[in-house]
């Protein structure tokens, strides 16, 4: 076998691992309804507030 068709057969199974982490996360994404989001996003700003970390950036002068 010549050295460009290891190399090729290396960056298609790497293409495919990279396809596969990228749809497992999208289902995990997809996964959570509107609320769960909601929820979550609610969290980490009440989180945020805190631990003293402005809200927006639009705070800052």
């Amino acid at each position: 076998m010549r050295w460009w068709k290891v190399v090729g057969l290396a960056g298609l199974a790497g293409v495919a691992a990279t396809g596969a982490v990228v749809a497992r996360a999208e289902r995990r994404r997809r996964a959570y309804t509107p609320d769960e989001i909601r929820s979550r996003l609610h969290e980490r700003i009440d989180e945020a507030v805190a631990e003293g970390a402005p809200e927006s950036s639009s705070d800052r002068a």
